[in-house]
């Protein structure tokens, strides 16, 4: 009869019951190994890349302003996932307490909205740069690029905290196994035992915050620059304007194309093996922030140039002091 009242007060909302954590039961075979190389890969490329346009002055533009942005927004993102799952997989530890659950959920979302959101303002970028080319350093400066990623920044750690906020009015007394590769917003709050509604609204509507309004603007930035291309009358200048927004191009579907497929599969296959769109999105989710530096920053020729320059210098010193150290050897001898 205790046990009664107190589900009777929980489905009422007016105690809320905690648990002491979950266990993340999704993809319990995938190879630690492979996320292990694309862990340290995300980490020495996009920790070169930012190094690079920190030392270079010439560096300091708003391009590279937003290229370091994406950078940093990798290493966190990949960090907030990527070894938690190492440890699921190679230490067969599975269980997540609650608050480092919440964590885990409003770093990832937070990360994942910042990820989309640079995506747009390097579309941006391209934009003011093709469009407006005699208006870029009035328009797109230092300063305004500035502005516009802090603000990016402060709406996606915002509104991140407050779904991630949303989390803690629920009540779990229930199944406590998390059917995904880390501790995720829908999968957490489905195990709920109280009314999930409006964790379910603020779930729908960042979905259309951080995913279909960075890629509405996109797509709207290269109609513009498709129409301004067109317009141009030489074909090199077509050519070199459209080539300096391939691998930008290619960024934007590695992110955005695994993430629509999976959501379409969601909603109209769902005959499909449940562990094939969780493994759909762990890649999305991995995969992007490896390849982000090595497609779009080191294919750029002034970072390129300058790490290359940089690893030259390192193997020129490495080589310098293995002389050094040889010379005082064979004195002693």
């Amino acid at each position: 009869e205790e046990n009664n009242v107190i589900m009777a007060t929980v489905f009422n909302d007016s105690v809320i019951i905690h648990p002491p954590g979950f266990y993340i039961t999704g993809l319990q075979t995938f190879p630690y190994i492979f996320l292990a190389f694309v862990y340290v890969v995300t980490l020495l490329f996009n920790c070169l890349v930012i190094y690079v346009i920190i030392l270079n002055y010439c560096l300091h533009t708003p391009k590279f302003l937003a290229v370091g942005n994406l950078a940093v927004i990798d290493v966190i993102l990949s960090t907030s996932i990527i070894p938690s799952m190492i440890k699921v997989f190679l230490i067969k530890d599975n269980f997540v307490p609650f608050n480092m659950c919440l964590v885990q959920i409003y770093v990832y979302y937070s990360f994942v909205s910042l990820e989309s959101y640079a995506l747009a303002i390097l579309a941006y970028d391209r934009l003011i740069a093709i469009c407006f080319p005699l208006h870029q350093n009035s328009i797109n400066i230092l300063r305004s690029m500035s502005y516009i990623i802090g603000l990016t920044w402060c709406f996606s750690l915002g509104i991140n905290g407050f779904g991630t906020g949303m989390m803690t009015r629920l009540s779990f007394c229930n199944s406590l196994k998390v059917f995904s590769y880390f501790c995720d917003y829908i999968p957490v709050y489905t195990l709920a035992c109280n009314d999930y509604t409006m964790q379910i609204t603020v779930g729908t509507s960042l979905t259309f915050l951080i995913l279909i309004v960075p890629f509405t603007l996109i797509c709207l930035s290269y109609i513009s620059i498709l129409v301004t291309v067109y317009r141009m009358k030489s074909l090199d200048s077509r050519v070199k304007a459209l080539g300096t927004c391939i691998e930008h191009i290619i960024l934007v579907a590695v992110f955005y194309i695994p993430l629509i497929t999976i959501f379409i599969f969601a909603l109209y296959l769902h005959f499909i093996n449940a562990d094939l769109p969780l493994l759909s999105m762990s890649l999305a989710s991995c995969t992007p922030p490896c390849i982000n530096p090595i497609v779009y920053s080191l294919k750029t020729k002034e970072i390129r140039n300058r790490a290359l320059a940089l690893v030259r210098k390192t193997k020129i010193g490495t080589d310098q002091l293995k002389k050094r150290h040889w010379r005082v050897v064979t004195r002693k001898m």
